[in-house]
């Protein structure tokens, strides 16, 4: 267990919570707290009792934690920790489980003295939670005896009372049902909870964590306990993906109050996936733990690879680039004064843990490398393919911008370019066909609206390098079209359209398209997607007039409402269905999915990388069996179109 001096610190008391300040505007500004009260926030509650078990594991005292979620939404969280203090505060006179629940940032992780060290992002702890929630009740158990109390939208209904005896067993058990005044839905998604629980499991290794799900037509219940930590993390990462070498390469050190744990493996695909945490908190925008970790990587192979004569002496080295082609990597850090920068506070910005991580990685992948020759000959091989390509693709990118200037032409000759030079006042539609796109360019806006026709089905960029990538027409197009670059040449400082809207027939060959599209932003332009850019567009599925009037209709259920109502007036309706954009004139193209007061767009997020990244490799890699099974398992959500 990290951190062993924190297990002689036994106490755990009232006068280790420290008060910082009150609770009112919790209510009022929820945002300011848990950052939106969508479907994110209201999940974000649940992470935040569940992050206070997880400090409880972290400081060596709890090994299981149960998370439940009931018929009526309500969510109970139980662990088998030391139970939170219920002695009198010697500030506030009340009982300390009270002033926790009550009292903004009072807790153990405020200077206090409870613990070492502590997760959450935004550690707003148990306080923010009740002010959000029509009712909780927490049950603890500690000197043997079973004490309960009752909480509503982060006041007080019951005092803490005595409700029985628990023996030796310790613990603390929340139960909240999120105030719907509040959040604009209450319905928990089981599948959000179980990748967190599961990512939470793997980053504290030995710690078991079971969800359960107890509504309707949902019943269903998973233990996550892994053993092997973060070597079980890169297993899973990879379970779709061809390993190159049969060793997940782990090594974890300590010192002073830093931990560090790296576990890593290379695949045949062509894109990395490093995740780092801090903390237990999915550090996304990198920081001092990353750069540590990259800048030992590439010195670290590059001396490998020179010492072994894989490289001429004369040669030029390996670049960074080329060392993570393929890397399955998670870096885990622990420390007690984590300081989070960056736009969403997820970025470490400790500048002592990058010399700390990079020494560690330098040691124990120098000595995997030089006792594995076979596995290191592997990596080396896939490195220096990756050189090769890295090369071909640059001079690609040169080619293009020499034919470029010479041709006088930046733009591709099929884009129907809009007037507007302000990007966040312009979006480009990518549209399937050139049928649809010219429908698309005589029905749009010209001044704010541009148009990119694609040609039948874009290259996978799953199962290709960027040097074939970039000899692929529809992905040059579209590279020039948005002006901001890709891979590590992206800049969306340069990006001309804040709206890129993929707009494609409503049919599985649209979606194929469409998914082609996302794959194609998410492994070489993420940050579209990070920074909000990327939406689909929504065309109906049906046309209906009666008398004069004219419907149009985005969904079967919506259909059925509609003709529902239809029935009960005269006359007779004219139904038509569209298989395709190519079907709508100019004007209906505009009027439905075009035109800015009446069109719907779908934002594409990107929640999770860990999700994502599984998700594109099992429905766009080479491996059918998992596809087969994606599809076996949610053929039951899809939209048949017969």
């Amino acid at each position: 267990m990290a951190f062993e001096e924190i297990k002689q610190q036994q106490e755990y008391n009232a006068e280790q919570i420290q008060v910082l300040e009150g609770l009112e505007p919790v209510r009022k500004r929820p945002g300011m707290y848990i950052g939106t009260t969508g479907p994110r926030g209201l999940h974000h509650l649940v992470y935040e009792i569940v992050d206070n078990s997880i400090d409880e594991a972290l400081a060596g005292f709890c090994k299981s934690i149960n998370v439940t979620i009931h018929k009526d939404n309500s969510i109970t969280v139980e662990d088998d920790g030391r139970g939170m203090p219920v002695d009198l505060h010697p500030k506030m006179k009340r009982p300390a489980v009270e002033v926790i629940h009550t009292v903004l940032h009072a807790g153990g992780k405020f200077g206090g003295g409870g613990y070492k060290v502590s997760g959450g992002l935004h550690g707003v702890g148990a306080s923010v939670v009740n002010a959000l929630s029509e009712s909780m009740e927490v049950e603890i158990k500690r000197n043997g005896t079973i004490y309960k109390q009752t909480y509503s939208k982060g006041k007080v209904t019951s005092d803490l009372t005595v409700v029985g005896e628990c023996g030796k067993k310790t613990g603390s058990r929340t139960t909240f049902k999120a105030d719907p005044d509040i959040f604009e839905e209450i319905e928990y998604s089981y599948d959000t909870l179980e990748h967190r629980l599961r990512e939470m499991a793997f980053l504290n290794k030995g710690i078991k964590i079971t969800l359960k799900d107890e509504r309707e037509g949902k019943k269903k219940s998973e233990v996550f306990h892994y053993e092997g930590g973060i070597r079980e993390f890169v297993k899973h990462q990879n379970k779709n993906k061809e390993a190159i070498h049969p060793d997940i390469i782990y090594f974890e050190a300590q010192r002073d109050t830093y931990e560090v744990e790296i576990a890593m493996q290379y695949t045949d695909r062509y894109n990395e996936m490093i995740l780092s945490y801090a903390n237990n908190i999915n550090t996304t925008e990198g920081g001092t733990h990353m750069v540590g970790f990259k800048s030992a990587l590439t010195r670290v192979f590059n001396d490998y690879a020179r010492k072994n004569k894989f490289i001429k002496e004369n040669e030029e080295g390996l670049a960074g680039e080329d060392v993570r082609e393929g890397l399955t990597a998670i870096i885990s850090v622990k420390l007690t004064e984590p300081q989070f920068e960056g736009q969403t506070k997820t970025k470490l910005g400790n500048s002592e843990i990058r010399g700390f991580v990079e020494t560690v990685t330098n040691e124990n992948l120098t000595a995997f490398l030089e006792e594995n020759p076979q596995q290191s000959k592997a990596i080396i091989d896939k490195c220096l393919k990756a050189a090769r390509a890295r090369e071909a693709a640059r001079k690609a990118r040169e080619l293009t911008r020499r034919k470029s200037a010479l041709e006088g032409i930046s733009l591709p000759g099929k884009l129907a370019d809009c007037s507007e030079k302000d990007p966040k006042l312009s979006e480009i539609f990518l549209v399937e066909g050139d049928s649809a796109g010219g429908s698309a360019k005589q029905g749009r806006d010209r001044i704010r609206q541009a148009v990119l026709p694609l040609r039948g089905k874009i290259l996978n960029v799953e199962k290709a390098r960027l040097d074939r990538i970039l000899n692929s027409d529809e992905i040059k197009n579209m590279i020039t079209a948005f002006g901001c670059g890709i891979g590590n040449d992206f800049n969306i400082e340069k990006l001309r359209y804040h709206k890129i809207i993929i707009m494609t027939d409503a049919d599985v060959d649209g979606a194929h398209i469409r998914t082609l599209l996302l794959t194609f932003f998410y492994r070489y332009m993420t940050p579209l997607i990070e920074n909000g850019h990327v939406y689909a567009a929504q065309p109906p599925l049906f046309q209906v007039k009666k008398n004069k009037d004219v419907y149009y209709t985005y969904s079967e259920r919506e259909q059925e409402k509609l003709m529902a109502t239809l029935a009960e007036k005269p006359g007779k309706a004219t139904i038509q269905r569209y298989k395709g954009l190519g079907e709508m004139d100019f004007h209906q193209l505009w009027e439905t999915t075009m035109d800015f007061n009446n069109r719907t767009l779908i934002q594409i997020t990107l929640d999770d990388a860990t999700a994502a990244d599984e998700i594109f490799t099992t429905l766009m890699g080479d491996k059918v069996p998992p596809r087969k099974k994606f599809i076996e398992d949610n053929a039951q959500y899809a939209t048949l179109d017969i």
